[in-house]
């Protein structure tokens, strides 16, 4: 019986000299995040542990060069001698501003997102002289550095502005004569309708039956103009096209 009590007190023993000889080669781990990697060898030689830098990706909060993610995790416990995985941040993405003043619309945003860039805004400017859908300027301009993967706003030109002009009466007018003068100033002759005709006075006919209306006459040449739209007055653009109601 003693004997049994011996070995099983020597049983115990050692299991918990094995646990404090197990726990006392654990160590938890720093936080390494933010320091260089000299910093972080200085920091965790004296627990024993090894790192090694697995990765490298572009970050725009971490500074270039420094640890920018770590595994294991802060505080967790590992044996001494345990190898850290890290990894090193290569700073902001930095980009090329490409030049597309002088391109299309269309052109200059494919090569603008071809380069990984966003757009930001477009405005639109008349210019005469130079033609529609042109890139003016751009921001930021082309070749600036230190940006970290900006957004491009362009200035694009509208071309020149067409002409304004004050719609005159029509009203009155033989519809062959308006059609020539509007096409002499570039306007353009839209929807032609005949007017409708005024209701006639109740009238019977022998059979007691009411007389059958009118029918509008069909627009020609010679059909006078009783209304227009846009009507007088309005300001229209060159090219505006002007309809009118005829009798």
């Amino acid at each position: 019986m003693l004997a049994l009590v011996l070995v099983l007190v020597a049983i115990l023993s050692g299991l918990t000299a094995m646990r404090f000889a197990i726990h006392g080669q654990e160590v938890a781990v720093p936080p390494l995040v933010g320091m260089t990697p000299a910093e972080a060898e200085r920091s965790i030689s004296p627990l024993g542990l090894q790192m090694s830098i697995e990765r490298q990706y572009y970050s725009p909060q971490i500074p270039e060069g420094r640890i920018m993610s770590q595994l294991p995790l802060p505080g967790t416990k590992v044996r001494r001698g345990w190898q850290l995985r890290v990894a090193q941040s290569l700073g902001p993405t930095r980009v090329a501003i490409p030049d597309v003043t002088g391109q299309s619309e269309h052109a200059a945003e494919l090569n603008i997102r071809r380069r990984g860039l966003d757009m930001a805004s477009m405005a639109t400017v008349a210019t005469p002289g130079i033609p529609a859908d042109q890139v003016l300027a751009q921001n930021p301009t082309a070749n600036a550095a230190q940006l970290v993967a900006p957004k491009i706003s362009l200035l694009v030109s509208s071309g020149t502005e067409a002409q304004a002009f004050v719609m005159p009466s029509f009203l009155g007018q033989p519809l062959g004569s308006v059609s020539r003068t509007l096409q002499d100033n570039g306007f353009k002759l839209g929807n032609v309708s005949a007017a409708p005709v005024p209701d006639a006075p109740a009238d019977q006919s022998a059979t007691g039956q009411a007389a059958t209306p009118p029918v509008p006459a069909q627009p020609s040449p010679a059909s006078i103009i009783v209304a227009q739209f846009p009507a007088a007055g309005q300001k229209v653009a060159a090219g505006t096209a002007v309809s009118f109601e005829v009798r």
